[in-house]
């Protein structure tokens, strides 16, 4: 079964979702029906090495089912969504060429909305800058950070929570490099995704039993042995600082590693962070536009035929010429 669009676009498939909705089951099945490839949007299966905690697709399943920007960079390395817009655009086209159907699969929306609408264009990184707010932030707080946007720029400190310190710090470092607030780019045009037709497929399972997958799946990572994959990374010569370890798993064992929680302790705080990790990216996937919504996980099989038929019903994708 190839699916595509009447219209001259090529069609393209995203889903979204919270974490532990089964969106990476789901697309599976999809690319083995519909002739597909799987495209990354999680803004840590992008680094080498960090695997359980990223929930990252098994090797067999990658070699099942092409996918694309997985384990791409190393943990050092800097990588924005505007990067990931450039590379994921590249592999599009060139799954295009292939005639096959590029399936976005991830959990970091403003990845996803990077590859799709387009980014402002703002300044670039003054690393001088960032490294004086990441030290202002130790000092006094990430807290301080977000009441300095306040003052500054109260639009961009309205979209971005007061423990934020990664958008902070850009939202700031925007305003300090060039006296105009973050909120003011964003009203400046974007440049969106040309040439595909977007369908776009959400997964919402019932609360509580996605809170139960979501303890159960963080319980699983520490038990296949969470703590020595990041120390092996530790091995490997990477720091603590380096953004993956500042994600939710390896935040945690990052504790543990310090003598700050024990692993008991970490479990524990890992499953109420990813908790409610996943009710931010379900407020985020609600904003996005034209998005068909499912209920019930990616891995049961009468929601990954609903999902089938939906698709064949719209009458938009009937094969790719």
């Amino acid at each position: 079964m190839k699916l595509s669009c009447e219209t001259p676009s090529h069609p393209l498939l995203a889903l979204v979702g919270p974490t532990a909705s089964g969106k990476t089951a789901l697309a599976m099945v999809l690319a083995k029906k519909l002739d597909g490839e799987i495209v990354n949007y999680d803004s840590i299966q992008v680094f080498r090495y960090f695997d359980l905690g990223s929930a990252k697709p098994s090797k067999e399943e990658r070699d099942r089912i092409p996918h694309h920007l997985i384990d791409v960079l190393e943990p050092n390395e800097t990588f924005t969504a505007g990067d990931f817009a450039r590379r994921a655009r590249e592999v599009l086209e060139e799954i295009r060429q292939r005639r096959r159907l590029p399936i976005l699969v991830g959990g970091t929306g403003l990845y996803l909305r990077a590859l799709l609408d387009g980014l402002f264009e703002g300044p670039r990184r003054d690393e001088q800058i960032r490294e004086r707010l990441r030290a202002l932030a130790r000092r006094k707080g990430v807290p301080h950070l977000h009441r300095l946007l306040n003052r500054w720029d109260p639009a961009s400190a309205s979209r971005i929570e007061p423990q934020d310190g990664h958008r902070l710090i850009r939202a700031l470092e925007i305003f300090l490099s060039s006296r105009k607030p973050q909120s003011e780019y964003f009203l400046r045009p974007r440049q969106s995704l040309q040439g595909f037709s977007i369908m776009k497929i959400g997964l919402n399972p019932p609360r509580k039993e996605l809170y139960t997958r979501i303890n159960e799946r963080v319980g699983e990572m520490f038990d296949r042995g969470l703590l020595a994959e990041a120390k092996a990374i530790l091995d490997r010569g990477v720091d603590l600082s380096a953004k993956p370890f500042h994600s939710l798993g390896y935040k945690q064992v990052a504790k543990v590693l310090l003598g700050e929680l024990s692993q008991t302790a970490a479990v524990a705080e890992a499953q109420l962070a990813t908790r409610r990790y996943a009710k931010r990216q379900l407020t985020w996937f609600r904003k996005e536009s034209g998005v068909a919504w499912f209920v019930g996980f990616g891995g049961d099989r009468a929601v990954q035929q609903e999902v089938l038929n939906y698709l064949e019903f719209t009458k938009c994708w009937r094969g790719l010429r």
